[in-house]
């Protein structure tokens, strides 16, 4: 089972940005019941994965890039922006949530236009930083 949960995650971080993008879609087309459920299903899937995130840590620890040269600098440079964006989504999309609960919608949507392009960008990058490490390079 523990196999498994890197591309559960992966799974996740793909729904994720999925629904983010349709909620996006809806809201500019000004459906917003079906943009609530789109960004709190976004937020569900997120909270999801990071505990699955957790939870492989947890079981496996670190596993390292195989990589070497331009490849593995790309990578590390990959995974370091990822990382600093994905801690910093984590306020971001509470507040901007929060925001949307107490219907503070101009303050929701001041944030908002910050939090959903950096919030797509660590649930693709997830994806991405997922199949380099374990479907680019196999260890030896």
């Amino acid at each position: 089972m523990v196999s498994h949960i890197p591309a559960i995650e992966a799974c996740l971080n793909t729904l994720s940005a999925l629904l983010l993008a349709t909620g996006y879609v809806f809201i500019r087309r000004k459906q917003i019941q079906a943009h609530k459920i789109c960004m709190l299903s976004a937020f569900a899937a997120s909270a999801l994965f990071l505990i699955f995130y957790l939870a492989d840590h947890y079981l496996r620890g670190i596993v390292y890039f195989h990589g070497h040269g331009a490849i593995r600098t790309f990578y590390l440079a990959l995974l370091a922006t990822h990382s600093a964006l994905a801690a910093a989504i984590v306020p971001l999309a509470l507040i901007t949530l929060y925001r949307a609960w107490r219907q503070r919608f101009a303050l929701h949507k001041r944030i908002a236009r910050w939090t959903l392009p950096i919030w797509l960008y660590v649930s693709v990058t997830g994806v991405v930083v997922y199949w380099m490490l374990y479907h680019l390079y196999r260890p030896t």
